[in-house]
């Protein structure tokens, strides 16, 4: 399973809040099989992101179809009129991992936490 995040990119003149619902609405416009579960997360920075989980072969085919189906939810969904998104891709969480788990540094330094394979 794979979760894939897809930015959405409020209109110039400004998009107001997103509905409560729109999770809903997403995975609603994806078949029955295709999605596992879909958020929105409409306060993260710099844009809100829509999280989609779902079972794909290959990272490539999972973060293409998320782009179908965030696609299809801007040009269909009436409360995204105006929308649009950015990439859709699987996040990258090792960097926050490695800095919550790394002991503090002096000032000045660059001190990464001790390596498990070394």
């Amino acid at each position: 399973m794979y979760l894939v995040h897809a930015t959405l990119n409020a209109p110039p003149a400004g998009g107001g809040p997103l509905a409560p619902g729109l999770a809903a609405s997403i995975r609603a416009l994806a078949g029955p099989d295709q999605v596992e579960h879909v958020v929105v997360h409409p306060d993260a920075e710099p844009a809100p992101v829509v999280g989609v989980f779902l079972v794909a072969d290959r990272l490539a085919d999972a973060e293409r179809r998320t782009a179908a189906l965030v696609r299809r939810a801007v040009d269909e969904l009436p409360e995204l009129r105006g929308w649009d998104f950015g990439p859709a891709e699987v996040p990258l969480i090792a960097p926050f991992h490695e800095r919550t788990l790394a002991p503090a540094c002096p000032a000045g330094r660059n001190c990464p936490g001790p390596v498990p394979s070394s």
